[in-house]
């Protein structure tokens, strides 16, 4: 009788940690406190294109607009009205043999200012604020709210704001109402305990004078007038997000776990651009895609459902030569790519809400969901055994510690992410990311033994 085959056959399900070395756990902490440091200053997507641009400059890479013309080896980046970025490294083998692609995105759920958002009442001015994305209202409320944004004058005239990060500027709040008073507040439902159009954001009660109405909502101007050059009419023409004022920091005793906004999807964003940055001389081309508006459905034109992604094809297809009719979608067919988004970790205080035989743990390693979607996989991108048997490969010939997943129960919901919008143009992709705690909270939970993990199983996907 062979006493091991257990461990042979079964697939058991164990922490990543039992099995690191002193030395590999310096290098995950050493990671995820670069990725806590980024994720800190790149809490939209305006910001987190800007950073990266920042590193890719560092690294060699040069924006494709200002490039002639491209050899095996060279380093480009596309940025696409500031807020999502393709980044490639041109590959030996020629395009026609397909490209290696890793797809993130930047964008997280938050509050965005109204078009016309200020306004006064009862000796308090606030800002009006549209939810952006999937939230639970009433967890934005009493928290520490920041400002980040742009203000666009009609001359062309860009403002940059940015405000409440910093421990000497203030901060901002959407009020509650006191338990005292909220009997009947909290006989409602969870999803009308706060409205949306509750969600106001209160900034500021000293009036201007005491000679007319709104004079607290004047002094605002006032003060924004004077920091800014801007009057209230420009607001109308301003993206300005709304995001938790909270710093990513270690979690726990044991420093295992990072809690920050916006990890959804910013944490296998991080990942993918580290992985891609360290990318040299590959046999195929690589991209690392950082997309917005994944959160309200991938639309507009920064989002992965517009064209956009094919002209930087394109454009590196004409640069090295090698575009003729049909190139694009011989090249899209004979790509391999990993939608590179988070997972729902498994949380036992909400366990009836998982499946714990097809679940992702914490600590368990790179997540792998071979379909998302929601009850019979409507809306679903559903990777082919062949591929998902060649993504395993990687991961087993590399020693990287994986898991293969669902959304939690079929019937509760579900949820989706940009591999069908990739899959509809004939690539291989499957959803492969980072498990998550309290998803689309303004404070969500990761392991950092998870986040080194999809690092390099994103470099060696690069490789292959």
């Amino acid at each position: 009788m062979d006493n091991n085959i257990d461990n042979k056959l079964i697939n058991k399900k164990e922490s990543g940690w039992n099995s690191v070395s002193d030395e590999e756990k310096v290098n995950i902490f050493k990671f995820s406190k670069g990725y806590m440091d980024f994720i800190n200053k790149s809490k939209t997507e305006r910001l987190f294109v800007n950073n990266a641009k920042l590193l890719l400059e560092e690294n060699g890479f040069k924006d494709i607009n200002f490039v002639e013309s491209l050899n095996k080896s060279d380093k480009v980046y596309y940025i696409n009205r500031d807020k999502s970025i393709f980044i490639a490294v041109i590959g030996n083998k020629p395009s026609s043999e397909g490209f290696n692609l890793i797809g993130a995105h930047i964008d997280s759920p938050r509050l965005d200012l109204k078009p016309n958002p200020l306004y006064e009442d009862s000796g308090f001015a606030y800002f009006k604020t549209h939810y952006y994305g999937g939230i639970k209202k009433y967890q934005w409320t009493t928290i520490p709210l920041s400002i980040h944004g742009v203000i666009v004058k009609p001359n062309g005239e860009k403002i940059n704001v940015e405000i409440g990060e910093n421990d000497d500027e203030p901060v901002f709040t959407i009020t509650d109402l006191l338990p005292h008073l909220a009997n009947e507040q909290m006989s409602k439902k969870a999803n009308n305990i706060i409205e949306g159009e509750d969600l106001n954001l209160l900034i500021g009660s000293i009036p201007y004078n005491d000679d007319e109405q709104n004079q607290v909502k004047l002094n605002i101007l006032n003060i924004l007038n004077k920091k800014y050059g801007i009057k209230e009419i420009d607001f109308t023409s301003s993206e300005l997000e709304i995001v938790p004022a909270f710093k990513a920091r270690s979690l726990g005793f044991d420093e295992s776990l990072v809690a920050a906004y916006g990890q959804d999807d910013k944490v296998c964003a991080y990942t993918a651009l580290k992985a891609i940055l360290e990318t040299q001389n590959p046999d195929k081309t690589c991209i690392c895609i950082l997309a917005d508006k994944e959160e309200i459905g991938s639309m507009g034109n920064t989002g992965m459902a517009s064209h956009t992604f094919e002209y930087f094809v394109s454009e590196l297809l004409n640069k090295t030569g090698e575009n003729k009719p049909n190139m694009i979608d011989k090249v899209f067919n004979n790509s391999k790519m990993l939608s590179s988004d988070v997972d729902a970790g498994f949380d036992p205080i909400y366990k009836s809400a998982y499946d714990i035989h097809n679940t992702s743990f914490l600590g368990g390693g790179v997540t792998l969901n071979k379909y998302t979607g929601s009850r019979g996989k409507s809306g679903a991108s559903d990777a082919n055994a062949e591929y998902v048997g060649y993504i395993r490969n990687i991961l087993e010939s590399n020693n990287i510690k994986y898991q293969v997943c669902e959304l939690g129960k079929i019937d509760l919901g579900g949820g989706g992410t940009i591999a069908y919008l990739l899959a509809d143009k004939g690539i291989d992709i499957i959803d492969a990311g980072i498990s998550v705690l309290s998803m689309h909270a303004p404070y969500e939970v990761t392991s950092k033994f998870d986040i080194y993990s999809a690092y390099k199983f994103y470099k060696e996907f690069y490789k292959y």
